[in-house]
């Protein structure tokens, strides 16, 4: 394990886009989910809470997260919440080159977000301090995690609360300066994958592990064995002022989704609920503004 500054071997994946709503980055994070499959995107809770609406324009932002919202009380919860979910909204419009109004965001039972209507891609969301990150993906699953890369875990003894036993011979054998930069990495990395599969801390931290950094990493069982293969790939990269974040990423096997918008990406069966609504709607209109002219729908005699 090395410090969590230094990404692993393994499958290529674009390191982490710093961004802002309305500014110059987005094409590359729509470049690097059409050669990947899978964008990172970080920005800093500073940068964003200017730029959050107020009034009618938070609660259309926010669609049915707005009662969730009312219930929070503190105010730097209320701001990371709604910051935090204006990044969400705006990194999966900009890849379905999409309104951020227009996306719904709904929730797992463990309450992993997801969009609604667009099961082709995925997201997950991460915050910590004054850092929110979203990582998005059309190969399968992926799950995020950031932290402060200077978070003191190995002198307060969380080790034996994070570590399986094989990860605990690693962290035994470093020097001791190392090992709380490879606590960091490793709960990163199981937080990440933890959300990648819907279970958050449902998933106790000691049953998985994973290995040195350095080298291909993948999901170990208790006793250092391969859990996973290939078709996950895991990352950790460090961003500025000192926080490191990690992905995980599932590749279903489907192959690079080349048209992201969201017309495309629309479930079929929510495309056909949405137009027998409008046709339905329509159909009333056109009865209500034939009654309001005193005429009898479609002539008044059946269309004979």
């Amino acid at each position: 394990m090395t410090a969590p500054g230094s990404p692993s071997l393994g499958p290529p994946l674009g390191e982490p886009v710093a961004v802002v709503p309305g500014g110059d980055s987005w094409d590359r994070v729509r470049e690097d989910l059409a050669t990947h499959g899978t964008a990172l995107v970080y920005a800093w809770l500073r940068d964003l809470e200017p730029r959050v609406p107020s009034g009618d324009g938070l609660r259309e932002l926010l669609g049915r997260d707005w009662t969730r919202y009312l219930d929070l009380t503190h105010a730097d919860v209320r701001g990371r919440y709604t910051a935090s979910r204006m990044l969400l909204k705006y990194a999966a419009s900009a890849v379905l080159d999409s309104d951020p109004a227009d996306l719904e965001l709904a929730y797992g039972p463990t309450g992993r977000p997801y969009l609604r209507g667009c099961d082709q891609i995925d997201i997950s969301l991460s915050h910590t301090e004054d850092l929110l990150l979203v990582g998005l993906t059309t190969t399968g699953l992926i799950g995020v995690d950031a932290e402060r890369a200077d978070r003191e875990m190995h002198a307060g003894g969380l080790g034996r609360h994070i570590c399986t036993p094989y990860e605990s011979v690693l962290l035994s054998g470093m020097p001791e300066a190392e090992r709380n930069d490879a606590l960091v990495r490793l709960w990163t990395l199981k937080e990440a994958y933890s959300k990648a599969i819907g279970q958050g801390m449902q998933f106790r931290f000691t049953e998985f592990g994973f290995g040195p950094d350095g080298r291909a990493v993948r999901v170990q069982r208790p006793d250092g064995t391969a859990g996973t293969g290939d078709e996950w790939i895991f990352r950790t990269f460090p961003v500025a002022d000192g926080y490191v974040v990690s992905a995980a990423v599932y590749d279903a096997g489907f192959g690079r989704l080349q048209d992201a918008h969201v017309t495309t990406m629309l479930d079929q069966d929510c495309v056909d609920a949405i137009t027998e609504a409008l046709d339905e709607t329509a159909h009333e209109e056109r009865v209500y503004e034939e009654r309001a002219n005193g005429e009898e729908p479609y002539g008044g005699d059946g269309g004979r």
